[in-house]
């Protein structure tokens, strides 16, 4: 029975793999190979659809656009979510429960009804085609999922280990950076991996609200479409290095993530 199982999982693992495997075999291939027929792996091996993708400006600034705006989303989520889920796991105060379930309310909302308000607001005050343009505009749908998911590893530690560290002197900033903060650090790391991901794939606000200065990479791969038609082997090239920074950060955080998804609210 416990080989049928492992023997299950192994085939369901490989079936997930082989979109990632056939992405990956694409991208070694030219556009003749690709449209000629099928094959498991190349038969003329190139590198030239990475080699386009790193010498081509508007390609590597794509990826370089995107993983800026991720990381100051991520960075501003963090820092707006931590101290508002302290005050939601520590303090009772009139419409408390009102104000979290209308901030999970903004998380459940589908990015295209604040497209509209975003542009115009951007293109008044001058901020479209920026990086923070973007990442303020994730932040509408990450904070609220920070604080959902931090107030629930908060709630979790005991207020005495508050209380004595008040009687101790320590003052509430030095507190919450030395003795709280470690004590949440999976839910920290929880609440960065979702910030990063929901950022790093969302299309639709990060496209509309850029234009050239602060194009994602996402928006760019759209330039393989063209009058001579589609360059799959560069597009494929693209979607392989767009999968690596997500391998990374679940690389970096998956003790944490682990930890989170056992314990958290997650």
């Amino acid at each position: 029975m416990m080989l049928r199982k492992r023997l299950a999982l192994l085939i369901y693992f490989l079936f997930l793999l082989v979109p990632i495997y056939w992405l990956l075999n694409m991208s070694f291939k030219n556009n003749t190979e690709i449209l000629g027929g099928l094959s498991l792996w190349p038969q003329i091996f190139t590198l030239d659809n990475y080699r386009v993708i790193f010498t081509d400006r508007s390609w590597y600034e794509g990826y370089l656009n995107s993983l800026y705006y991720v990381s100051l989303n991520t960075l501003i989520s963090l820092s707006v979510a931590l101290p508002a889920a302290y005050a939601f796991s520590r303090y009772r105060f009139l419409g408390d429960k009102h104000l979290f379930f209308w901030l999970l309310t903004n998380r459940m909302a589908p990015p295209a009804v604040f497209l509209l308000p975003f542009f115009q607001l951007y293109s008044s005050i001058g901020l479209f085609d920026t990086h923070i343009a973007v990442a303020l505009a994730h932040c509408l749908f990450n904070v609220p999922l920070a604080v959902w998911i931090l107030e629930g590893f908060m709630s979790s530690v005991p207020k005495e280990i508050d209380e004595t560290a008040y009687i101790d002197g320590y003052s509430f900033p030095k507190f919450f950076v030395k003795i709280f903060i470690p004590l949440i650090r999976s839910g920290i790391g929880v609440t960065a991996f979702f910030c990063f991901m929901f950022s790093w794939v969302e299309l639709l606000l990060a496209r509309t609200l850029t234009s050239v200065d602060a194009k994602p990479i996402a928006a760019v791969m759209t330039r393989t479409v063209s009058a001579s038609g589609i360059d799959w082997g560069v597009l494929a090239a693209a979607g392989v290095l767009t999968i690596i920074p997500g391998m990374l950060v679940i690389w970096f955080v998956r003790n944490h993530v682990a930890k989170g998804f056992a314990l958290g609210r997650v």
